[in-house]
Formats: C-alpha cells, structure tokens, sequence
C-alpha cells in the first residue's frame, strides 16, 4: 500500500493504473482503523491490484479534491474504487471489511 498526499500523486495514479483502491483514512478515528486493518488485510491477500491510502489529517486537499471531482461525499474511512479514471465502487464506515471488497471487485472484472 501506498500513501498519497498531493493531488499531482493522485493525478499519476490515475493515470497509470486502470483499477486500483483508495482508502480515506483518519488518524483520530476508531472506526477508521478498523477499516484500514480490514483494507490492508484485503491487500495483502489480494495482490493483483494496486492499493492507496490517505489520512484526511495531512491530505485534506487531496480527499477534497477526490470528493469534488467525482462527486463522492465525503466521508472517512471511504473505500473507493477506481476503474478506468472513474469510481466504480464506493463504502464508507463498518460497510469496509474483506467481504465487501472483495465483492466490489468481483462486480467489476
């Protein structure tokens, strides 16, 4: 897992990868760690793709930013997929486990 913190970072993201997660993630949330420990787990096991992370606290330009130009709500912890520079899929709070992404991405190959 990577970790993003400018919107440039974001950008060639975006544009090298066809599918890849993100995960907003806050530092001060329990909530939030729950679903990053459930994301990283994901992660691991689920190698094929590539798989980002930020922390609202030091990128919150950035989470703007995602929020803005693809219309998402923001919310923390958020889950988002991406596939071919759009969002395909999107969980916010205790809908992020294993299951649920595994689900996202089974819904999209």
């Amino acid at each position: 897992m990577e970790k993003l913190e400018s919107v440039a970072q974001f950008a060639r993201v975006l544009a090298e990868n066809r599918r890849f997660f993100l995960l907003k993630h806050s530092l001060t949330c329990p909530i939030s760690q729950a679903a990053f420990e459930e994301f990283e787990s994901f992660a691991n096991v689920h190698g094929k793709m590539n798989y980002y992370y930020l922390t609202v606290q030091e990128a919150r330009p950035l989470s703007d930013h995602i929020a803005d130009t693809f219309h998402v709500k923001h919310e923390s912890p958020q889950a988002i997929l991406f596939n071919q520079e759009d969002v395909a899929w999107h969980a916010s709070h205790w809908k992020i486990t294993t299951e649920t992404l595994a689900k996202a991405v089974e819904s999209e190959t």
